[in-house]
């Protein structure tokens, strides 16, 4: 039998560098999903729901290929539900600038889908299993001043992530508290990835580097 490979569909660095220090062999195929057509198409508006939804499309699109033969392929999505709405990526600064405003110095919570499809053979171990999971966790922001507001903004960071805030990286200063698994801001629980692993009849000792 040979060793299962694991791949990340995902374009994420923050989602592989947490694959890695967890010491998780894997490697990275990015799909080439259009977000906004899948929830359109799909008429999917909870948060929640909308996490696993693009998760599962992100997967299913990287197991289609022909180099995702025979592995284990994972697909993550994260939307950030603040006030009963959906936020993904901001992608301009004005806009960031203007849900950093609303959000300070209150919560909201941060919904990342898993998906994981089963792509071995039968002779490999292979199920043939696909099956998704969602981890949440309520984030509480710090009051922010203007200021602090732009001088975030202006990095860059927010515009490409859910929600416009990390947690690892500049916008952990910002961040007071967290309620629920903190691997799911940053874009991956390791601890779902564990369960759907066992879906598979995988264990994640498996990729221990």
């Amino acid at each position: 039998m040979t060793k299962t490979k694991l791949i990340l569909a995902s374009a994420s660095p923050a989602r592989t560098k947490l694959l890695s220090n967890a010491g998780i062999e894997h490697s990275v195929m990015v799909s080439d999903v259009d977000e906004d057509a899948v929830t359109r198409d799909h008429g999917v508006t909870d948060p929640h729901d909308t996490a696993l939804l693009l998760a599962r499309a992100k997967c299913e699109a990287v197991a289609g290929l022909a180099d995702a033969a025979g592995t284990l392929v994972l697909g993550c999505d994260s939307v950030f539900e603040f006030n009963g709405q959906a936020y993904g990526k901001p992608y301009t600064a004005a806009a960031a600038r203007e849900r950093i405003l609303q959000m300070r110095g209150s919560s909201g919570v941060l919904h990342t889908g898993h998906w994981l499809i089963d792509n071995r053979d039968a002779g490999d171990g292979g199920s043939g299993a696909a099956a998704g999971a969602v981890a949440s966790a309520t984030v509480q922001f710090a009051e922010m001043t203007e200021d602090e507001v732009d001088a975030y903004v202006a990095t860059g960071e927010p515009l490409n992530v859910a929600g416009s805030f990390t947690i690892d990286s500049l916008g952990g200063a910002f961040i007071t508290r967290v309620e629920g698994d903190a691997h799911a801001i940053v874009g991956l629980s390791v601890s779902t990835l564990r369960g759907l692993l066992n879906t598979a009849g995988a264990s994640i000792t498996e990729f221990w580097q």
